[in-house]
């Protein structure tokens, strides 16, 4: 079975991470194929809502980092870079249903969806500090307009998981549920799309995308900005021992890492 599901119901592209013996931990094919999923949103006009979700009790445990290790993002063209543009860019509603573990990009990439539901269960993590690496998809300058500066700081900087409850503090999520009723209440949500005006729906998330520093080209810059110093900080001693410590199950060692 594919580790992606796609499927387009009632006016909505249910685009479904399917690897629950992994915690729907994220790889080059599978990005690939959300690409794929994201262009076809994009253009087909019987689209028009994506909804974002994950099988087996999880969202999504980030990036499979054995897999990222192999396949590390080369260019402006590497999936993962493509992804997290898609989620800038696409100019039809994106809704997030979130459950169980919702970890690095599991996290930031709600941060680009108008409407995000969470199960009472979720677990939220930005762990890229203990990752030796910095924030990405334009997190650093998003959560701060979300949530302010200081829980920001605290989530980013100290990278120690959050429940449901605290995200919706925050304003991160809109609605906390039980994790029975999510999915459901979720594709509900998404399918209210499907009967309202497109070009209205449209035309008003480009409005409130477009204010401020929220605007598309703001989240691009920065979303380069963190490209460059990801990038950098990947091939640094920290990054590397992070990532061998997590292969290894032990606990990374940075007392020699300046």
């Amino acid at each position: 079975m594919s580790q992606l599901q796609v499927e387009l119901r009632s006016g909505v592209l249910h685009i479904v991470f399917n690897r629950p013996e992994k915690k729907n931990a994220l790889t080059l094919a599978m990005y690939e194929a959300a690409n794929a999923a994201f262009a076809r949103a994009a253009i087909d006009a019987e689209v028009k809502a994506v909804l974002i979700a994950g099988e087996g009790g999880s969202f999504t445990a980030g990036n499979d980092l054995q897999d990222f290790v192999a396949n590390p993002p080369q260019g402006e063209e590497a999936p993962v870079l493509q992804f997290l543009r898609h989620l800038a860019s696409l100019d039809k509603p994106l809704i997030a249903a979130a459950q169980g573990f919702a970890v690095g990009v599991g996290t930031t990439l709600l941060m680009h969806c108008d409407l995000v539901y969470a199960a009472d269960d979720t677990q939220f993590v930005l762990p890229f500090v203990q990752l030796g690496l910095c924030p990405e998809a334009a997190s650093s300058l998003l959560l701060p307009q979300i949530a302010g500066y200081q829980r920001a700081a605290e989530k980013l900087l100290l990278g120690e998981p959050f429940d449901a409850a605290e995200a919706q503090a925050m304003g991160l999520v809109n609605r906390v549920l039980p994790a029975d009723n999510l999915r459901a209440f979720s594709v509900a949500q998404a399918e209210k799309f499907a009967r309202l005006p497109g070009p209205s729906v449209r035309a008003t998330k480009r409005l409130l995308k477009g204010l401020g520093d929220q605007g598309p080209q703001a989240v691009l810059a920065r979303m380069r900005s963190e490209e460059a110093l990801f990038k950098a900080l990947l091939g640094a001693p920290a990054a590397r021992e992070a990532m061998m410590a997590f292969l290894q199950k032990r606990k990374p060692d940075f007392s020699a890492i300046e």
